[in-house]
């Protein structure tokens, strides 16, 4: 699932990475622009997503990535892999991470290293699961 919590309207990064995923072989849901954290929790429920990818240009970062990671936890969706991309300063990616993202891809980050770490970080998680 890849989704644009917030009011950012920039979204052709998140249309080129949900498009590059697909055609590495992933099956990818794109929510569109301007959803809320309860919308994005909602549809990864729904079609029971390994993966949310949020993506952010408008510094809200901070805000709605946090947030999205613990609705996910309060609904039992717990192991599901949460990962960052669009504008993220440096120094937030380690706070980001100590609450809950796995990953933050920042602007240049190849599709191959995306779909590597999602497939990697899927693979434990279900091994976990299981």
């Amino acid at each position: 699932l890849v989704a644009k919590p917030g009011l950012d309207g920039h979204d052709r990064g998140a249309q080129v990475i949900s498009l590059a995923l697909r055609d590495a072989g992933m099956e990818v849901v794109y929510t569109g622009l301007r959803q809320t954290v309860e919308s994005i929790v909602r549809t990864a429920i729904q079609e029971d997503v390994a993966v949310v990818g949020l993506s952010s240009m408008a510094a809200a970062h901070l805000t709605h990535f946090p947030r999205v990671v613990k609705r996910l936890k309060e609904e039992g969706m717990g192991h599901v892999l949460v990962i960052g991309g669009g504008i993220v300063p440096e120094e937030d990616i380690s706070v980001l991470k100590a609450q809950g993202i796995s990953e933050v891809f920042g602007p240049g980050s190849s599709v191959e290293k995306i779909a590597a770490f999602i497939r990697q970080e899927v693979a434990k998680r279900r091994k976990q699961r299981r």
